[in-house]
């Protein structure tokens, strides 16, 4: 490998600062099972090299510890998403769809996600199958959208009705929201894995955060045919 692709060590981490050169995107950080300490150096080091910030699972106090030192921290308490720099010219429109309010945490996650990377998104929340009157009430909407994020847990079938409804892609995100037999979500996984709708895919249960990237990166094809709006 080409030796300006070599990553940065720590004695906990290695940091990927040449990502952006090579996907087009940096690398985020996943905060969850990380020290505040570990958590904080690497976004400190990553912002010394002048790299965008994305943080998931970021704690209230890991917000606390950072922002004295970055006045462009914005942190959003519900998805636990820390972000630090000036995300790109918002572009096309990804659309993010929740069956509850429930749900909201990993909606946000996969909005404020998409929009880091060069999104312009839109949340519709509590449009669930149980009352999809009010679904239908926002098609026009949705039907606007070049790629769709469908947020559900329970039994997930908000997905496979969205799929059947629009001409765009459909995200699918299990959530784990739900009572006993939902299986910490397993019951939404399973039901947007077996759906019968095409053009759906389905990305693991409450990951946020992989739906909000695929979806800009499907979004910035269909509205640049560039999938890098990074340097």
């Amino acid at each position: 490998m080409n030796s300006d692709f070599t990553p940065d060590n720590f004695d906990f981490a290695v940091l990927d600062s040449h990502r952006a050169q090579r996907t087009g995107y940096p690398e985020a950080v996943y905060c969850g099972g990380k020290t505040l300490e570990q958590s904080q150096v690497i976004i400190e080091q990553m912002r010394l090299q002048g790299i965008p910030v994305l943080a998931t699972h970021a704690s209230p106090d890991l917000a606390q510890r950072l922002r004295p030192n970055f006045s462009d921290l914005v942190y959003d308490e519900l998805s636990k998403v820390l972000t630090i720099g000036q995300a790109p010219e918002p572009q096309g429109l990804v659309m993010v769809v929740a069956a509850g309010t429930s749900d909201l945490p990993y909606a946000r996650e996969a909005l404020l996600t998409s929009q880091f990377f060069g999104s312009r998104t839109e949340i519709i929340t509590d449009v669930g199958v149980a009352g999809i009157h009010r679904l239908f009430h926002r098609l026009e909407q949705i039907r606007s959208a070049n790629v769709v994020i469908a947020v559900a847990g329970m039994e997930g079938a908000l997905a496979s009705v969205l799929a059947g409804l629009v001409s765009v892609p459909v995200i699918a995100l299990p959530t784990s929201v739900g009572y006993g037999a939902n299986f910490g979500g397993l019951s939404a996984l399973l039901g947007m894995l077996n759906s019968c709708a095409p053009g759906l895919a389905t990305v693991n249960i409450d990951n946020g955060f992989g739906a909000g990237y695929l979806a800009n990166q499907i979004n910035r094809l269909i509205t640049t045919r560039t999938p890098s709006p990074h340097p």
